[in-house]
């Protein structure tokens, strides 16, 4: 089964681009956010017709995530994490997808730092590792898949130097990451290549793309009871030099069974 994550920056913007990737690489389950669109907005129908089932949690303007699949209708089981006090903005969805449970999240930028937006995605990454703890709790194939808006480490930025001071690679953040991680999750792309430069977001200014300035804030964290069946973790790069693509490019994983 093969599982992408991918921030599409505008749904109905980019979906010639969604479109012709969901033909072109045919994963089986997608997790996408950013999809700035209302519940009512969402191209249900060019998704469908394009093989898909889906489930949405749109927002006007900003946030928004969705789950597809052509292996099985997503049984929804949550659209915001537990105790969030601001469900209107629309981050989270997860749902159990042919025997494994997919939680597709955005979590916030936290720019600019410090300030009132860092503190609240210092909060939300709180509450988050509470309800992955809950998850991994439960025994359960567990796939947790979106854009973290963090890079973990140095190796994860280019020229880390000038990312000191924003909020994606603020120690904070990070360390919240690795606590993540520590609970038992496996970061499925850097564990597949641990030594290799992979970023899957460049900025549309500067010439980042052409040059590789890029970030890897995008990521896909495995349970225990589903890691062993990681057989595969890539980044369809060439995505995003497609006209009028994202600023991300989709990250996929496969795992067997």
């Amino acid at each position: 089964m093969k599982i992408a994550t991918y921030n599409v920056n505008g749904i109905n913007g980019r979906l010639p681009v969604l479109l012709r990737w969901l033909e072109e690489r045919a994963p089986d389950v997608v997790c996408l956010q950013e999809l700035k669109a209302p519940d009512e907005k969402f191209p249900a129908a060019a998704i469908e017709a394009a093989g898909y089932q889906a489930i949405w949690h749109g927002q006007k303007s900003w946030n928004g995530v969705a789950l597809l699949s052509r292996v099985g209708t997503p049984v929804e089981t949550r659209r915001a994490l537990p105790g969030d006090p601001d469900a209107q903005q629309s981050r989270y969805i997860e749902a159990a997808v042919n025997g494994v449970l997919i939680a597709g999240l955005y979590l916030p930028n936290g720019n600019p730092r410090p300030g009132p937006k860092f503190d609240y995605k210092l909060a939300w990454f709180e509450r988050l590792i509470a309800h992955a703890a809950e998850l991994l709790a439960t025994g359960m194939p567990v796939i947790i898949a979106g854009d973290f808006n963090v890079m973990p480490t140095e190796r994860d930025v280019y020229k880390p130097e000038r990312w000191l001071d924003d909020a994606l690679f603020a120690p904070e953040v990070r360390a919240a990451f690795f606590r993540l991680l520590d609970q038992g999750w496996t970061d499925a792309l850097r564990t597949l290549h641990p030594d290799e430069t992979i970023y899957t977001f460049w900025d549309y200014f500067r010439n980042a793309y052409a040059r590789n300035a890029g970030l890897r804030i995008d990521h896909l964290l495995l349970s225990p009871s589903v890691s062993p069946r990681l057989v595969a973790a890539e980044v369809d790069r060439d995505v995003r030099g497609w006209e009028k693509s994202s600023d991300h490019a989709p990250v996929w994983i496969e795992i067997e069974g």
